[in-house]
């Protein structure tokens, strides 16, 4: 909800809770010529802000991987050529398979010789997967639900972003205002101690009365710089989000300085928050991999056709042939088959993979219902502040009225002689904390207006709401 501070703090601390992760913004762009509205803002910084383009790029990615999945239903085509110069020695025996002892072809000849010989081949393989049992179909289900998961997530990215934009601009509209209501403090506070310093070298009044003006007219300076401070923090902050440079930031209040004519927000699901979408996708990713976990204790078949040549300078014999003999390929063959791979003892582990999945899966759940109900505190807590925000509304211009009589009144007394100097510092402190204070009432409303489609996940309504009319 929004608040004013007292005139001892910072007026527009309430309006910062999230300006502190905007300063991480990046480089400068185009500056913007004319003042901005609080629409164009929140767009400018849709389009500028690099999260927002980095959560684009990361859906473009998961777009890609669709892609990859869906390369598997392809056949696969592998070329092999190779030539080298080695020996022929060959023998009987089992070798296990590894990847140092190269294999050799050929009879085993009676005596070991170092003679080496060209060999030399050239083949290509073709293979293809006629029926999987699902498991592609799975695979690319998992990369669209990735594909969702990126969009949810860019979605939230853009939500938020959106919402820090217009919170750091109602933050900067207010921070104006407050440094309205400080120089206008300011301004009565020179008055009050020139009369008072007259007073006293007239030696009409103590001298203590012109030492308590000094102090006064001191302290609404502080009160003016410490607002003109905050007024430049939130023009820095706003100007980082949207890409520009601070001098470039230029605002148009509209329909912001007056209170909304319509303050009813419709009920949305909290369902449809972009949060809520985007951890619904992390349960559907989840599930996606269990499909596939479902599909992998399957046989794999492959429909494989081979072509190829081999040559050699070795005879059956022993003998070699010439010196260029082996360099090409001299004895073709061709096969064409199916081949079927079982991976039986793959049950335990996957059973395994299963139990962890449905455990993320409950987890997912968990983390879904919590925001679920996250959003709908925030959403009541919201609401709340409006109603608050309102009667504050109703209730600032009658403070308002009081403190300038009772400001007038107390210097009349002053000048009578008939009251003390504190009194008419007190008064006017009265009057620039009820100027405060009705200036940020209207703001304050639509501070919780915009927490409400914050937390209803779509800023469209407030953006329209807040165009001036």
């Amino acid at each position: 909800m929004l608040r004013a501070e007292t005139l001892r703090g910072n007026p527009v601390q309430a309006f910062c809770p999230i300006l502190g992760w905007l300063l991480a913004a990046a480089g400068l762009a185009a500056q913007p010529s004319t003042p901005l509205t609080l629409e164009q803002a929140v767009h400018l910084a849709w389009e500028k802000y690099p999260a927002v383009r980095a959560s684009l790029e990361q859906v473009s990615a998961a777009a890609a991987g669709i892609d990859l999945a869906r390369t598997a239903y392809l056949p696969r085509a592998d070329l092999l050529g190779q030539i080298n110069r080695a020996t022929r020695n060959n023998v009987f025996g089992l070798l296990l398979p590894q990847q140092v002892v190269s294999p050799i072809s050929g009879p085993v000849l009676g005596r070991a010789s170092m003679t080496n010989v060209w060999g030399s081949a050239l083949g290509l393989l073709v293979s293809w997967e006629p029926f999987d049992f699902g498991l592609r179909r799975a695979t690319v289900e998992a990369a669209q639900t990735a594909k969702q998961s990126a969009e949810a997530q860019a979605a939230v990215t853009r939500h938020e972003v959106g919402a820090a934009a217009a919170d750091a601009f109602l933050t900067i509209l207010a921070a104006q205002q407050t440094v309205r209501a400080a120089q206008a403090g300011l301004e009565r506070a020179q008055v009050l101690h020139q009369a008072v310093q007259a007073l006293a070298n007239a030696e009409l009044r103590p001298g203590a009365d012109a030492s308590r003006s000094t102090a006064e007219l001191a302290q609404a300076r502080t009160l003016l710089i410490r607002a003109t401070q905050a007024e430049q923090v939130s023009r820095a902050a706003l100007a980082q989000l949207l890409g520009t440079s601070l001098d470039a930031v230029a605002l148009q209040a509209g329909s912001l300085l007056r209170l909304p004519l319509d303050t009813d927000a419709a009920d949305v699901p909290p369902s449809q928050h972009p949060r809520a979408q985007a951890q619904n996708s992390a349960v559907e990713a989840v599930q996606s991999r269990q499909k596939i976990l479902d599909r992998s204790y399957f046989p794999r078949f492959r429909l494989q056709g081979t072509t190829y040549g081999r040559g050699t300078g070795a005879q059956p014999g022993g003998e070699t042939g010439g010196p260029a003999s082996g360099l090409g390929p001299n004895v073709p063959n061709w096969a064409v088959g199916m081949s079927v791979t079982f991976s039986a003892l793959d049950l335990p582990s996957l059973r395994a993979q299963k139990q962890i999945e449905t455990h993320n899966q409950r987890a997912e759940a968990a983390r879904y219902d919590r925001l679920i109900q996250d959003l709908h505190g925030e959403l009541e807590k919201a609401r709340a502040a409006l109603a608050g925000a309102r009667q504050v509304a109703e209730n600032t211009p009658i403070q308002l009225a009081a403190a300038r009589a009772l400001e007038q009144q107390a210097g009349v007394r002053y000048r009578a002689g008939l009251s003390t100097i504190v009194e008419v510092a007190e008064a006017q402190r009265l009057l620039s904390q009820a100027e405060i204070d009705d200036s940020l009432a209207g703001l304050g409303v639509w501070r919780a207006l915009l927490a409400i489609r914050a937390a209803q996940g779509n800023l469209i309504p407030f953006l329209e709401q807040s165009r001036d009319r």
